[in-house]
């Protein structure tokens, strides 16, 4: 499971387990808040096209999905 500080997730780095559309590095280029300041979703940009997907930050942790940094 990756260990993740919600403070330090905008601008982060992910590598994808799995890449699909030759899709591998992202970086979370938003942090979507509820009301409270409490963290519900983040997008990931794809590196290679730009393309953005919305995404529940919690699956970021599991590490048989994502790799924290560019691997």
């Amino acid at each position: 499971m990756n260990r993740i500080n919600p403070d330090k997730l905008l601008l982060s780095k992910w590598t994808a387990v799995q890449p699909e559309q030759k899709e591998r590095h992202f970086i979370v280029s938003k942090v979507i808040r509820s009301d409270g300041e409490t963290i519900i979703a983040c997008e990931l940009e794809a590196v290679i096209n730009k393309k953005v997907y919305e995404m529940d930050w919690q699956q970021l942790k599991d590490d048989n999905r994502w790799i924290m940094g560019w691997k």
